[in-house]
């Protein structure tokens, strides 16, 4: 492994994190020539606390005035000039675009959870989106605990595990949560992360698992902090966190993350553990793999293959699979890519299942149709062989999704939901 994408279990931990002398703040802003932190702890003072550099990019500080609860801010004096950035690691937000919240992820009551998720032959997965599922009041999106009041109806339905769309904090209010801002945070207008573990722990009692979808193909764009985050970048583009060539391009921006950078790596690492660290997370569903494959989504073409993303893929799958036995890893890569569920260990990527775009297009069109002389039982029974054949998951069978809600069915009103 190169240098560039070398990686040690002993990274220091970055973050707001809390002690008991206090809270230790840790940045990466490799061309910073100073950092300090403000906040409600120090008046919001500029220049107050300065944290130190550690001389490997990475900057921090012990400040015994700051506690749990309080607001922060990182300001960055970079070759730029100066810079006000929400910390990349911060657990909790005011919103995307306001502060920081320093956050104890230890305080929270699990009880005696110890949920096992059914066996992956055994699973009906209920794909949730946290916004619309229950909506309580008028012109604002559902939460955590609106949610929570139909899990016992989804029990009863037979479902025993729920996969939520993106709950990392995005712009605005009202989104499928695809544009994650700050990817440790928790969506503030869905309830924040002390909702989220409420809403796990609830469903958990129901009998049901739940499985987080991240986004690590791209961020933002928007409200996106992390953008030229301590100044520096090539080419007008993204800064550290990002490519800075042509493979910063994807179908939602040029924010494509550098997965050849270590210190990148170790972030969305961390991000992908955390849901299951402190969150009991059952499983993580993967965005749109291929744009971590490869540049354009083209599997046809090697050319445009970025081979640490595929290594990003393998690193993270193990590590779930070492700590967090009977945890699941799902990438959706909708190109029938054996590969994709394959072992690590054989050059695949280490996820347990995929989604197959050559599987859920000719059992939905049986479903819906409404001749008999249109539905081909054929296509149904040759899709169904073609998953025992992939070794996945041999009864996984779904036929409807957010991108069926994006092509006209079962579409909110444009006065209730902006978009659809």
């Amino acid at each position: 492994m190169s240098e560039s994408t070398r990686q040690t279990t002993d990274d220091p931990v970055m973050g707001a994190i809390l002690g008991s002398k206090g809270v230790t703040f840790r940045v990466w802003a490799p061309h910073a020539e100073k950092v300090h932190v403000t906040g409600t702890f120090n008046g919001w003072s500029e220049t107050s606390t300065p944290l130190f550099s550690e001389k490997n990019g990475t900057w921090s500080a012990e400040v015994s005035e700051a506690k749990a609860g309080d607001e922060y801010r990182y300001l960055i004096l970079g070759p730029t000039g100066p810079l006000s950035r929400i910390d990349p690691y911060a657990r909790k937000v005011t919103n995307s675009t306001g502060n920081g919240i320093i956050y104890d992820p230890k305080a929270f009551d699990w009880g005696g959870d110890n949920f096992q998720m059914a066996t992956g032959n055994e699973l009906v997965i209920y794909e949730m989106h946290i916004g619309t599922f229950n909506v309580k009041e008028e012109r604002r999106p559902g939460t955590f605990d609106s949610a929570m009041e139909k899990l016992p109806y989804l029990q009863e339905l037979g479902i025993n595990a729920v996969e939520v769309m993106p709950v990392a904090e995005f712009s605005g209010d009202f989104s499928w949560g695809y544009n994650p801002a700050h990817p440790f945070a928790v969506e503030s207008i869905y309830g924040g992360p002390d909702a989220l573990k409420r809403f796990v722990k609830a469903a958990h009692e129901h009998g049901i698992a739940v499985i987080v979808d991240v986004v690590y193909n791209h961020l933002g764009p928007s409200d996106l902090d992390l953008w030229q985050f301590d100044g520096w970048s090539e080419n007008e583009k993204g800064g550290i966190y990002f490519y800075n060539d042509h493979r910063s391009q994807t179908p939602w921006g040029e924010t494509r993350p550098d997965y050849g950078r270590g210190e990148v790596r170790q972030y969305l690492r961390d991000n992908a553990l955390m849901w299951f660290e402190e969150y009991h997370a059952d499983g993580l569903r993967w965005d749109m793999i291929i744009y971590i494959k490869s540049i354009d989504g083209n599997a046809e073409n090697p050319a445009n293959n970025i081979p640490e993303g595929w290594s990003l893929m393998q690193w993270i799958n193990v590590e779930i699979q070492q700590r967090f036995p009977g945890k699941i890893s799902i990438g959706e890569s909708m190109r029938n890519n054996p590969w994709v569920i394959k072992d690590v260990g054989a050059g695949g990527a280490g996820f347990n299942a995929q989604w197959d775009a050559e599987f859920v297009h000719p059992v939905r069109q049986a479903i819906i149709s409404r001749d008999d002389k249109l539905r081909d039982l054929g296509a149904v029974s040759k899709s169904i062989e073609h998953r025992y054949d992939l070794d996945a998951f041999q009864r996984v069978i779904y036929t409807e999704s957010h991108d069926e809600v994006a092509n006209g069915r079962a579409r909110v009103p444009e006065e209730i939901w902006p978009g659809g």
